[in-house]
Order: C-alpha cells, then sequence, then structure tokens
C-alpha cells in the first residue's frame, strides 16, 4: 500500500470529528430556511481551483444560476486574497477569506463546497463536509488512496447529498451514447479498452507551475498544507517546490496515475459499465525527467475486470506526437474516440457474419466548455435534489481511483494486486498462499468448461458477439481411449 498513508493514519482521518454532530444538526436547520440561492465555499482554489471551479461557477452566477460564492478557505494568503478579489470584481458581492476550511464551514452557512486542495486532504474534506451537511464538488482524484475511495463512497450513499467528482470529461455525452450502443450489443462481447494520456516539456512535468518569493512561511500555513496534525504527511521543512509543484511527489500525488490516468480511466468506465477491477499491474520509472522527482515519466497500467475485460493505460510524459488510440474492442466491432467523435469500426463479415455490420461515423451532440457543463450538471443535481443526476458520482469515482492508485503501487511495490470490494487490494503472491485461484487459472477452467462468456454490467444483447463456432473437424479433438479415436467414442 501506499506508505504515505498507512492503515492507522487511513482509519484516524476517517473518524468525524467530535464537533461533526453538531455541525451536521446546524447544517440541517440551516437548510429549512435557507433562500433559494446555492452558498458555496472554495477549499483550497489554487491553480486548477482557481483556473476551472472559481473561473467557471462565477461565470454560471453571471449566466443566471441561483448561486453565490460566499467564502474562501487557503492556506496562501497571496492566492486567498487573489481569488477573493476576483469574485467580487466579477459577480459583485464581498467573501469572506479563511485559513481553516473548518472554521468556513462552521460560521459560513454554506450549502455546498468545491475542493481543490492536493490529493492527500481530499478524503478528510469529503468526509468533514459531509458530516456538515454539505454537497461537494470534488477535484480528481476523489481520494489519495483505495480505502479511502471506498469510506467515501459509503458515505456520500448515507449522506443523500450531491457529490461530483471533477473528470469534467465525463459530462461529454459520448461516454453515455457509448454505453447504451454497447449494451445493447453493437460491439459485440466486450474484450479491452486502451486509452493514454501523453504529454512532453522541456523543463518537466509539473515544473511549469511557477515558484515566487511571495511564497514563504509567513504567507503559506505550511504545517496546515501537510496536514501533519491530522495525520495526513509528515513534517518536513518549507519547501516552494513541494507546496507548488506536488503531483510530482508521492506523499501528496500519484503524478499521471491520478492527474492524468484517473480522466482517461474513468471515461472508459462510465461508458463500459466496468466499476472496480480484479487484477492490476502497472510499470514505468523516471527515465528522462531527472529533476528530483518521485514519479514515474513512464507508466503503463494494465486492469482486468472481472467481467472479462480487460483495461490497458499506457503514456509517457516526454513524448506526445505519437499516441495510442484511444478505443473499445469487441469481438465484432470496436469503437475510436478521437475529438469528440466516435468511429465504429467493424470486424470483417467471415467474423461476424454479418454483412450489414459496417464501419461508420456516430453523431455525437457537441458540449463546448467542459467544465462548465460538469459544474451545471452538479447545480442541476442539487436543485433536483437528486445525487444519482451528477455525470461523475463517488462509486465511479472509487472505481477509476481504484485502478490507477493499484497500478501505481504495483510500479512502486513490484507486486500484482487482486482487488475486490469486500476484501480490497492484496498482493496476489499472498493470495495464491492463502489458498485463492491464480487469475489466468480462473479463466482456463473457464475455458475447459465451454464459457459462457462474462460481459459489461447492463449487457442485454444476449450471447450476440460472444460466442465461437466450432468448424466440423473439431470431432477430431479429445484425447484418445483404450486406443480408440474420440470419434468413435
Amino acid at each position: 500500500m501506499d506508505p504515505s498513508v498507512n492503515r492507522r493514519n487511513f482509519l484516524k482521518t476517517s473518524t468525524v470529528a467530535a464537533g461533526g454532530s453538531v455541525l451536521l444538526a446546524k447544517a440541517s436547520a440551516n437548510a429549512k430556511d435557507a433562500n433559494q440561492r446555492l452558498r458555496i465555499g472554495m477549499i483550497g482554489p489554487g491553480g486548477r481551483g482557481f483556473g476551472a471551479h472559481v473561473k467557471t461557477l462565477c461565470k454560471l452566477k453571471n449566466e443566471g444560476r441561483k448561486i453565490d460564492i460566499v467564502a474562501v478557505a487557503e492556506v496562501y494568503s497571496v492566492q486567498r486574497d487573489m481569488v477573493a478579489d476576483y469574485i467580487t470584481k466579477e459577480n459583485g458581492n464581498q467573501v469572506a477569506k479563511y485559513v481553516d476550511y473548518m472554521e468556513m464551514i462552521e460560521k459560513e452557512n454554506l450549502d455546498a463546497v468545491a475542493i481543490a486542495t492536493p490529493d492527500h486532504w481530499h478524503h478528510k474534506q469529503i468526509i468533514d463536509s459531509l458530516n456538515a451537511g454539505l454537497h461537494i464538488y470534488c477535484e480528481k482524484p476523489m481520494t489519495k488512496n483505495v480505502e479511502e475511495a471506498i469510506d467515501v463512497a459509503k458515505a456520500w450513499k448515507k449522506s443523500g447529498k450531491v457529490m461530483q467528482v471533477g473528470v469534467q470529461g465525463t459530462s461529454d455525452p459520448c461516454w453515455n451514447q457509448a454505453r447504451e450502443m454497447i449494451d445493447n450489443g453493437k460491439l459485440g462481447k466486450v474484450l479491452m479498452f486502451q486509452t493514454e494520456y501523453f504529454r512532453n516539456s522541456n523543463i518537466g512535468q509539473w515544473r511549469y507551475y511557477a515558484l515566487t518569493k511571495e511564497m514563504t512561511p509567513k504567507t503559506i500555513d505550511w504545517q496546515r498544507w501537510l496536514g501533519v496534525k491530522e495525520g495526513l504527511a509528515e513534517d518536513r521543512p518549507f519547501d516552494r517546490e513541494v507546496y507548488k509543484q506536488w503531483r510530482r511527489f508521492w506523499p501528496y500525488g500519484s503524478g499521471m496515475f491520478t492527474d492524468l490516468f484517473v480522466h482517461r480511466v474513468t471515461a472508459m468506465l462510465k461508458a463500459t459499465g466496468l466499476r472496480y477491477p480484479g487484477r492490476v499491474t502497472g510499470a514505468g520509472g523516471i527515465y528522462l525527467e531527472y529533476d528530483g522527482r518521485d514519479v514515474p515519466d513512464v507508466a503503463t497500467v494494465v486492469a482486468d475486470y472481472p467481467e472479462g475485460v480487460q483495461g490497458l493505460v499506457s503514456s509517457t510524459m516526454c513524448s506526445q506526437e505519437s499516441r495510442l488510440q484511444q478505443c473499445i474492442r469487441g469481438h465484432f466491432g470496436s469503437f475510436t474516440f478521437e475529438n469528440g467523435k466516435i468511429q465504429f469500426i467493424a470486424e470483417r463479415p467471415q467474423v461476424t457474419k454479418d454483412s450489414k455490420i459496417v464501419s461508420e461515423t456516430i453523431d455525437v451532440p457537441k458540449i463546448g466548455d467542459h467544465d462548465h457543463a460538469h459544474f451545471s450538471n452538479w447545480i442541476d443535481a442539487i436543485e433536483a435534489g437528486n445525487p444519482d443526476l451528477v455525470n461523475n458520482d463517488p462509486d465511479l469515482g472509487a472505481a477509476a481511483v481504484s485502478t490507477v492508485i493499484l497500478g501505481a503501487q504495483s510500479h512502486r511495490n513490484g507486486v500484482v494486486y487482486y482487488f475486490d470490494k469486500e476484501n480490497g487490494p492484496r498482493n496476489a503472491l499472498d493470495a495464491h498462499k492463502n489458498g485463492e485461484k491464480p487469475w489466468a487459472q480462473r479463466w482456463e477452467e473457464r475455458s475447459k468448461a465451454g464459457g459462457p462468456a462474462l460481459h459489461v454490467p447492463g449487457w442485454k444483447a444476449g450471447d450476440f458477439g460472444s460466442t465461437i463456432e466450432n468448424p466440423t473437424y473439431m470431432s477430431l479433438a479429445g484425447p484418445w481411449i483404450d486406443g480408440n479415436p474420440p470419434e468413435k467414442s
């Protein structure tokens, strides 16, 4: 498991604060008296939190949505003042400023929060906000590790609150459109998805977040940013590089696995209906960007799902002009995704036995700004009082995190992981020693038994594209018994 968050710290940070019940009662009482406008507080509006969260919400308010950003909680005073001033300039209202997000929640009669802090804070801030009776928008990844993700999914279901995970691409209608066609058998038996997130830089990924002299222990509450008191990270000397470029270091983020891979995996899970993986392995290394980083610049995750589907995510942060194809492959055809279009590529009729199955371009509605669509979807769900309306709920968020984080841990620890929601992640070799069948053996046994094929959740197409034929000469197959060929047995 990720050494930066051990089991003791996980249990500690998932425990509700002593004042949680008081906050929940207060939030419930306030909900009865609240006017129709949503009062939103921003937690940690740094680069992404300001550029996407704050600016998008300000725009939505100016377009007539019944929302107000009323408070900002940010450990960096320069950023805090800049964000508050921007909101006042754009929307005309004064903004309360806090260092401690819990103080903001206690004092500001909020309806919702938007969380954009480093990964290692997400779980605690989500749980604290749910216990305060608030709706939540949380930037991806939903949590830092798998146990936290499952904890959040359970807490969210009990809360009845609306929570959106900030993989904004999931608000693109193409994924629901692909899902409907897949469920109805367009591809036949689904076998694999393949995706990527390539980048390149002459200074190294995430070092383009500039360091400034204004970043000092006087302007940044360093202990609060680290979360030492909360057990979220170990103490260390103040470091501008760590503060601003935290995605490069394991205690606070997981590099491309959680900053980038989670985008693609979430979309593929949404399109296929798959959720938690059954087996995950990860590989890669730091092969070029020797700048003191922890996280790899080349990485691959291979995930096998219990429904008999494999997922592949492979990328490098040092080349981007020769990307892998994003696709979902089936026995009778495949979908490829590029530039907002879905291409259906049919398999040859000698396989499908149906000349009507032909390649085509699928029309997909265009939505423009994905952040705008994603936040708008969140607000719609809150106004409707329906947590199921969001395009990326915590169930999907937890499943995607489980795949990418186990890939990162496999890379770091040299271990293949098995996973299920009841038992969590476990070392495959240890599982074998404890009597669990190897993954390959399970599928070999299914082959010996003659199937049947398993399907993605939501499958409605029966056996379409999920069987194979037996040539007549296969009657000659099998062992000879007492010197007699199988055809005479």
